[in-house]
C-alpha cells in the first residue's frame, strides 16, 4: 500500500512539474541567450512584409486594405502581377516589382489561401522523406511550386536584372506556404546562378516570414547567408514538426492538434530529433521579433534577436492563445514597423549617451592633466581608447561557425566550413570570367529554348536498383551545366 502511494505520489509530481514547465513556456525562451539584430540588417522586412501584402490588392492605385501608412510603394513599378486564374493551382499568386530607389528586384508570393483547393493540393503533395535535393530532404509540393515559378519567371528576372546594369538584389519573399516556396527558389536559383545571367550570390536575399518547414537541418544552416526567416513570438508554424499536410487538415481543431505534439515531443530525444535527416525545419538565418513576457499584460516595444541555431531550433510548442495570431501577415508587418522604429531608436540613444560619456571622458582627461601640470609631475597620462559597442561576431563568422556546430553534432549530410569556401570562390571566379567574358558561350540549346528547372533538378540525382532518386555524390550541383 505504501509503496503504491509513493508512486503515485512520485507521477504526481512528475506531471505537475511537465505540466508548469510547458505552461510557463513562452516564446521569448526560445531566443533568449541570441543577440539582438542591428537596424540594418531588419530595415527591409517591414518594406517586404507590405509587398507581399500588395498581392492581396486588385488595384494598387485604388487600395482598398491599405496597411498603416500605405504601401509605400510606385504602382508603374509594378513589372507583373500573376493571381490564380493565371496559376492554375501551380503556385500562389505573386508579384514581380522594381524597386529603382533601392536597387532591387522583388518577387513577392501570398500565404496560404483557405478557400483554395490548389493551396491544399500543394500542401498534400509529401511525404516523410519523399523528396531529396542537393544533400538533403526538402517538401515536394513546394519544390515543385517552386520549379514551376522558375521555369515561367526566370527569363523575366534574368532580363530585367541584365536592363538595370546587373546591379540590382534580386529578393525573393513569401509568407507562409509562399515562404517555403520562395526559400527552395532561392536554393535553386544560388545552385544555378548562372541560368539568371550570372547572378552573385551575395545579391540574393530570400526573407521568409513565419516560414513554413521546408527543408532539412543541414541545408537550413547551410543557406544561412541568403535565406532569412522572421518568426513572431508565439508562432506555431516555425516550431511544428509535424508535416504541413497533417496540420492544414486539422486547421479548425488546430490548438487540440498543438497540445497533442507538445505531449508527443516531450518523450523524443533531442538528439534522436537532430539524427533524423527527414526531420524539416525552418530556412535559414532566423529573426525573432518579441514583444510580451512572462506573467506581464501587454505587448512591449518588440526587440529583434537574430542567430543560426543548429540545436534548438524553435522546437517546442508554445500553448499560447497568440499561437494562430502572431502567424498573420498583418500583425508581422505592424510589429516589425514597430520593432525597426524602437531599435532605431535605441540605437540613437546609444550614440548619444555613448557621446555623453566620450564628452565627459574627454573633460575628465583634461581636468587630471592640468592638476598633473599644476603639481610639475613627470607622469604624462595618455588618455584610454574610445570604446565603441561592436556586435560579437560578424555575420559571416556565425555562418561558419553554425556550419561546424552542424558538423560537430554529427548533422546529416552536413557541409563543413571549408568544403562551403572553396565552392564559393570557384563560384565567384567563375562569374568573374564569365562577366570578363573569358568564358566559353553558352550552349546555343539553352539560349534558344530558355531553361528547364525540372531538368536540373532531374541532374542532381541518379536512380538505384529500387527507382529511388539518390543524389550524385560526386556531382557539384553548383557546376551544372
Amino acid at each position: 500500500m505504501s509503496l503504491s502511494c509513493g508512486v503515485e505520489c512520485v507521477l504526481l509530481l512528475g506531471c505537475s512539474r511537465w505540466a508548469w514547465r510547458r505552461c510557463t513556456y513562452v516564446g521569448s525562451n526560445d531566443s533568449e541567450t541570441w543577440p539582438l539584430a542591428t537596424p540594418d540588417e531588419f530595415e527591409p522586412v517591414p518594406r517586404v512584409c507590405r509587398l507581399i501584402l500588395a498581392v492581396y490588392e486588385p488595384d494598387l492605385r485604388n487600395p482598398q486594405f491599405p496597411p498603416d501608412g500605405g504601401y509605400r510603394l510606385n504602382p508603374d513599378w509594378v513589372l507583373k502581377r500573376v493571381t490564380y486564374e493565371d496559376t492554375l493551382g501551380r503556385s500562389p499568386p505573386y508579384l514581380i516589382y522594381a524597386d529603382h530607389d533601392r536597387k532591387e528586384i522583388v518577387m513577392a508570393i501570398r500565404g496560404l489561401n483557405l478557400a483554395k483547393e490548389s493551396d491544399y493540393k500543394l500542401l498534400l503533395d509529401n511525404k516523410l522523406g519523399m523528396q531529396m535535393f542537393d544533400g538533403g530532404y526538402v517538401h515536394h509540393g513546394l519544390l515543385k511550386s517552386a520549379v514551376w515559378l522558375l521555369n515561367v519567371e526566370s527569363e523575366t528576372l534574368k532580363r530585367v536584372w541584365e536592363e538595370t546594369g546587373r546591379e540590382y538584389q534580386m529578393i525573393f519573399v513569401g509568407h507562409s506556404l509562399g515562404s517555403g516556396v520562395a526559400a527552395l527558389m532561392t536554393v535553386l536559383v544560388v545552385n544555378h546562378r548562372d541560368r539568371l545571367g550570372g547572378i552573385p550570390r551575395s545579391k540574393l536575399r530570400c526573407y521568409a516570414l513565419a516560414p513554413a518547414r521546408c527543408m532539412s537541418l543541414n541545408l537550413a544552416v547551410k543557406y544561412a547567408d541568403v535565406i532569412h526567416s522572421i518568426v513572431l513570438q508565439d508562432d506555431f508554424l516555425p516550431r511544428t514538426a509535424t508535416p504541413l499536410e497533417d496540420i492544414f487538415k486539422s486547421i479548425f481543431c488546430l490548438p487540440c492538434l498543438l497540445f497533442l505534439i507538445c505531449l508527443r515531443d516531450t518523450f523524443i530525444p533531442e538528439g534522436r530529433k537532430l539524427k533524423d535527416p527527414r526531420r524539416l525545419y525552418a530556412p535559414g538565418r532566423m529573426y525573432h521579433m518579441v514583444e510580451r513576457k512572462f506573467c506581464r499584460c501587454g505587448r512591449f516595444p518588440p526587440e529583434v534577436r537574430t542567430a543560426i541555431p543548429v540545436d534548438g531550433r524553435f522546437e517546442h510548442i508554445v500553448l499560447s492563445c497568440n499561437a494562430t495570431s502572431d502567424h498573420g501577415i498583418i500583425w508581422i508587418e505592424k510589429e516589425a514597423e514597430k520593432a525597426l522604429e524602437a531599435s532605431v531608436l535605441c540605437l540613437g540613444l546609444t550614440f548619444k549617451l555613448l557621446s555623453c560619456i566620450m564628452d565627459y571622458q574627454q573633460w575628465l582627461t583634461c581636468w587630471f592633466l592640468q592638476i598633473m601640470r599644476e603639481n610639475k609631475s613627470e607622469t604624462i597620462t595618455v588618455p584610454p581608447k574610445i570604446q565603441r559597442l561592436e556586435r560579437l561576431q560578424t555575420i559571416e563568422d556565425e555562418h561558419k561557425d553554425a556550419l561546424e556546430r552542424a558538423v560537430s553534432l554529427n548533422i546529416p549530410h552536413a557541409v563543413s566550413t571549408v568544403e562551403e569556401l572553396t565552392e564559393n570562390k570557384e563560384m565567384e571566379a567563375g562569374a568573374a570570367k564569365a562577366n570578363n567574358g573569358d568564358s566559353p558561350k553558352a550552349e546555343p540549346e539553352l539560349s534558344s529554348r530558355g531553361t528547364n528547372w525540372d531538368e536540373l533538378v532531374e541532374k542532381l540525382f541518379k536512380r538505384s536498383e529500387s527507382g529511388k532518386l539518390m543524389l550524385k555524390k560526386e556531382s557539384n550541383p553548383t557546376q551544372i551545366q
